[in-house]
């Protein structure tokens, strides 16, 4: 599966040059990790989050989130973010400023 090349662009700008970010190919999209842990990604045209298992009926309560489902089961503490809502910079940055909170939690891995 392809991913959106100009939402992983914008999702650079917004991470920065933060120090232990880096990138990986995962789950037919891109990924950014923070220290190790998954943070962000792009599959298709959708972000996913990580937000933490004590915050996702929180994230999934917004219009735009639903629960991250792969295989038909939810992944626990993650949410996928509709593509067209994340045509809005206020939006795309709630995530990024939400998934980065929570990955600064974590022990680096």
């Amino acid at each position: 599966m392809a991913y959106d090349e100009g939402l992983a662009e914008r999702i650079r700008e917004q991470l920065g040059e933060r120090t232990g970010l880096t990138e990986k190919r995962m789950f037919g999209g891109l990924s950014f990790l923070l220290d190790g842990n998954m943070t962000v990604g792009v599959v298709g045209d959708e972000l996913i989050a990580r937000v933490g298992s004590d915050h996702t009926a929180q994230a999934v309560a917004r219009p735009e989130a639903r629960p991250m489902d792969f295989t038909g089961r939810p992944m626990r503490g993650w949410v996928t973010v509709s593509g067209p809502t994340l045509a809005e910079d206020a939006v795309l940055e709630h995530w990024i400023k939400t998934a980065l909170a929570f990955a600064g939690t974590l022990p680096p891995e």
